[in-house]
């Protein structure tokens, strides 16, 4: 367990006992009484003496007694002081309290949490950003409704749909909860019609998906939808338009029903990743080994479809693959990014953070805060991998660039025997949030260090989130088009290219960032606008609110299509860039949610109330 988060409600109540305030009166009855002792003390000088020592406390102890009104001893911040500066509010000190812990539908209904963020945004500047942000969802829905509605994603440019996710309109279900926290109801009206027309149909007659990819975006954004309609016990009710909740609730259990073939199927507790909807069958991947993180990336999903339907078996088929890894060999808590459904074993020695490896380290604290964190010592495990990952990840894979000392997190391609590859993928900048969540467990760093919840470690990660936000930021800023590349590397003391530069020369960062001609796509990834979210909410450094804000400016400049949506580009270190021709389902379900809330009131889905899936669909942490 963390040493951070030391109280529990039974600590309290004994630091209650421990330090309950007595009246000087009190005290002072009870030392008379003890005079009267078998002993004559004040028939020798010594006892005269020690009375007068305690007649002396005693006075004492009244005057620290008063109000401070009526006390000429305070210092400018109203602390009682002996000569020497001596503090007797430490002395005197009152009982540890921990805040109040409202459900997640309580602190959104009052608008306020407490995890003692700002409340209110009263920034008019901020309020018309967040309406571009809206606004730009609108545009980006109105091009895929018109040219694409049904299909998993839009192509712009094409204006034609395409189904590249198994053909369950995933654009609909992924957007769906955006346009309900952004209180769009006409489009949350048309998708929730959708959903509730088409998508069991759907599932039923669908062929072969990707297990990890339809439980983060189809099945996370009904359960998502679920909630913020109202279901479950929290009564949310962000919106009233769409079906009920208990639409969501029914199709996510059908989808459900048949994405746990993925674990019956398999020999080991490792599931197989693809899945055959129409007759609940699974299979292996075509080289027989899964993704670490897309096996390790499903608990959230399965374990909310398990406590709001009253079935368990989601859950505990899905917990099986964390307990399982906590059992197997790790490289000081990092692990292979391939793992064997056949034999429970990874496979190779490739380490990363990027594709493939990241979402399991995001989902070993989220899991466990969703479960209930300190107060649920069944998952404590999934804190203790967390923590000895994070470790690794600081030993082993971060690094500064030269010459202006960029921090990055590489890889180890062949294990930790083997070369260090100074390669950072987008996808990497998750890691800042996932840093700052983890050592503040959603409160603001204020208050966290109010309330000493914040161990050296905590301080360490929270650090580390800030440097890495730094880079991920630069990757935007040098490059021509201010977006940043899928890949990127770093100029270290033993790798440099010449030539590959970003395209933006003014940039003091231009020396130390490498972009390969076959890595300087952009897919409109929300990874960084994630972690600017998440640092935002925690430090209050309005900074990340302007970098986000120069981002979502760029995305309007280089990726909006005039016929309607957004479109992913070829080349970011060029202008104009050349564009792909493909709006992703991420763009409505994370990119523009992450800017929304980072533009907007702290109060709305609070992060010690909510953890986000790895698509962004925020899920109830359990009441405890």
């Amino acid at each position: 367990m963390s040493k951070s988060l030391p109280y529990s409600v039974k600590d309290v109540h004994y630091d209650n006992a421990k330090f309950r305030h007595r009246s000087p009166l009190k005290v002072l009855s009870q030392g008379l009484l003890t005079l009267n002792t078998k002993r004559n003390y004040t028939s020798c000088s010594t006892g005269k003496f020690l009375i007068l020592i305690l007649v002396f406390g005693l006075v004492c102890l009244m005057l620290m007694g008063k109000s401070p009104n009526d006390s000429s001893d305070l210092n400018e911040k109203g602390k009682v002081t002996f000569v020497g500066g001596l503090r007797l509010g430490r002395l005197l000190r009152k009982p540890p309290r921990l805040p109040p812990r409202l459900s997640p539908d309580e602190g959104q209904l009052r608008g306020s949490s407490s995890n003692g963020s700002m409340i209110s945004n009263s920034d008019p500047k901020w309020a018309a950003r967040q309406q571009s942000v809206k606004e730009a969802f609108d545009y980006a829905w109105s091009g895929y409704r018109k040219y694409a509605m049904g299909y998993d994603e839009l192509m712009p440019i094409s204006q034609r749909g395409v189904d590249g996710l198994g053909g369950l309109g995933a654009t609909v279900v992924d957007a769906l909860d955006t346009a309900m926290i952004m209180g769009l109801d006409n489009i949350v009206s048309e998708a929730g019609s959708w959903v509730e027309t088409h998508l069991l149909e759907r599932i039923s007659q669908k062929g072969q998906v990707n297990l990890f990819e339809t439980t983060i975006r189809v099945l996370g954004g009904l359960l998502s939808a679920y909630h913020l309609s109202g279901g479950g016990q929290g009564m949310m009710n962000m919106t009233h338009n769409g079906p009920k909740p208990d639409v969501y609730l029914n199709v996510a259990k059908d989808l459900g029903d048949r994405l746990i073939s993925a674990f019956n199927s398999s020999p080991t507790s490792v599931p197989f990743c693809d899945v055959i909807l129409r007759d609940s069958t699974a299979h292996p991947a075509p080289g027989g080994a899964s993704s670490t993180a897309e096996v390790a990336s499903v608990q959230l999903e399965f374990n909310y479809l398990s406590a709001i339907s009253g079935d368990p078996k989601y859950s505990t088929e899905a917990m099986k693959v964390l307990a399982h890894i906590k059992t197997l060999p790790k490289t000081e808590g990092l692990v292979p990014i391939y793992i064997s459904p056949q034999t429970g074993e990874f496979v190779g020695e490739n380490i990363r953070l990027g594709s493939r490896g990241d979402s399991y380290y995001e989902y070993l604290i989220k899991v466990w805060l969703q479960q209930g964190a300190e107060l649920n010592s069944n998952f404590s495990y999934l804190y203790d991998m967390y923590i000895e990952a994070m470790k690794g990840v600081r030993n082993l894979l971060v690094r500064k660039s030269i010459p202006k000392g960029l921090v990055f997190v590489g890889e180890l391609p062949y294990g930790s025997m083997g070369e260090f590859s100074p390669k950072m993928d987008h996808l990497v900048c998750f890691l800042p949030g996932t840093l700052a969540l983890g050592a503040t467990k959603g409160l603001t760093k204020e208050k966290a260090l109010k309330e000493n919840l914040l161990s050296f470690e905590d301080l360490e990660n929270l650090k580390l989130a800030e440097d890495l936000a730094k880079t991920c930021f630069e990757m935007y800023e040098v490059t021509a088009t201010g977006l940043a590349p899928e890949i990127a590397y770093f100029h270290t003391e033993e790798y440099s290219e010449d030539g590959l530069e970003g395209g933006n020369k003014s940039s003091m960062y231009a020396k130390d960032i490498i972009i390969k001609p076959a890595d300087r796509h952009n897919l409109l990834r929300p990874e960084t606008v994630e972690s600017l979210f998440v640092l935002y909410r925690i430090t209050q450094d309005p900074k990340y609110r302007d970098q986000g804000w120069q981002i979502f400016e760029a995305f309007e400049k280089y990726t909006k299509v005039k016929s309607g949506g957004y479109t992913s580009l070829d080349d970011v270190t060029e202008v104009p860039p050349h564009r792909r021709d493909k709006m992703e389902t991420f763009f409505l379900g994370e990119t523009l949610k992450y800017f929304y809330l980072l533009f907007g009131d702290d109060s709305v889905i609070p992060l010690d109330k909510f953890v986000f899936n790895t698509e962004a669909h925020p899920l109830p942490i359990r009441k405890t």
